[in-house]
């Protein structure tokens, strides 16, 4: 298990907070909570058992800097902040350590919480990482334009929530590249695994429907009455979300089309048949598809290309980093205004 130590004669300025993390048994701290002694330049590493922690960060520097924090698997955790010459500010935000740390399905990853600092001239003075208390949690069940992508040029939109929300609102990515409904709920590793995960008052997004290419509708329907049984018989509070669209234009400009509006080859209207299951069941609903192609429509055939990695791969459905965050915008978007998420624990 790796181990960062110094930073760079930054000041070390210790922030005032009250909560003593303990890591595990083997390697407990006492004291002031770890800081920036675990840091090097470009990243930090704390040994932590899995769990949910809140991260406190003072940025700034002598010079002009902008600092961006991601964590885990390449999850954005704080976009890009500038601070001008002199100056300093206080940003916070919680995050998810599990294991595997990125997909279900994937490698394990690194032990501990690991952050990397970006930005086009990052400036970390100090940090401190303590355990969470009672805070709201987002459990995200999805696939491959969901889950948080191991590497570059992927990203899936869950990846580049976490940027959107405060301290005291953090985002549990369980979606997985790959699955339908059919296969997240038989792989013991997905919703087997998931669902004891579960606390009351959890809320949980799902969005599969991509890789039902050959589930028939009553299937789809009844897998998805499945999985909203399954959430609230833990006490969680299911929300159903379509499908982001697939750049897939007609000759006029629009995506009318089975192909990107996710109609499989049987003729299930997957869009169709969530906002049914929905309304049946009286679960709240982000209408992503309808958000992605508006938005998708407007940008055109060229200026669309930059959602998706059609530059960089001829893909049309998988996103970039770039396409993740404003897609990840527009799920923060929709959770406000269905007032899911308390407004104080959400940038905007």
């Amino acid at each position: 298990m790796r181990r960062f130590t110094a930073l760079r004669g930054a000041t070390l300025t210790a922030l005032a907070l009250g909560t003593v993390l303990t890591a595990a048994p083997a390697r407990a701290h006492t004291g002031r909570p770890p800081g920036i002694e675990h840091c090097t330049a470009t990243a930090c590493h704390f040994d932590v058992p899995p769990g949910t922690y809140d991260v406190t960060v003072r940025l700034g520097a002598a010079t002009a800097s902008a600092t961006r924090v991601t964590g885990e698997t390449r999850r954005t955790l704080l976009p890009e902040t500038a601070v001008p010459a002199g100056e300093h500010v206080t940003r916070s935000f919680t995050v998810d350590v599990r294991t595997p740390e990125g997909e279900p399905t994937g490698p394990d990853g690194t032990p501990g919480l690991d952050l990397a600092l970006g930005g086009s001239a990052p400036a970390l003075e100090a940090i401190r990482v303590t355990p969470s208390g009672q805070t709201h949690r987002i459990l995200l069940i999805g696939d491959s334009t969901v889950c948080d992508q191991p590497a570059d040029p992927y990203s899936g939109w869950g990846q580049q929530l976490p940027q959107y929300l405060r301290k005291g609102l953090s985002v549990a990515n369980h979606a997985d590249s790959g699955e339908s409904t059919v296969t997240y709920l038989r792989d013991p590793r997905l919703w087997a695994a998931v669902q004891p995960l579960i606390r009351p008052g959890d809320l949980v997004l799902v969005q599969l429907a991509h890789n039902d290419k050959t589930t028939d509708e009553a299937t789809y329907r009844a897998n998805l009455e499945t999985l909203v049984a399954g959430i609230r018989d833990r006490g969680g509070e299911p929300v159903l979300v379509t499908p982001v669209v697939r750049r897939w234009f007609n000759a006029d400009g629009t995506l009318d089309n089975g192909t990107a509006l996710l109609v499989n080859g049987l003729g299930v209207d997957h869009p169709a048949v969530i906002r049914a299951v929905a309304a049946a069941e009286d679960v709240p609903l982000i209408d992503l598809t309808a958000k992605t192609k508006a938005l998708v429509e407007s940008l055109g055939p060229e200026a669309s290309k930059a959602l998706y990695l059609y530059n960089e791969k001829r893909d049309n459905t998988h996103t970039s980093v770039h396409g993740a965050t404003v897609f990840a915008g527009l799920v923060r978007d929709e959770l406000l205004a269905r007032h899911l998420v308390p407004e104080g624990r959400v940038r905007v």
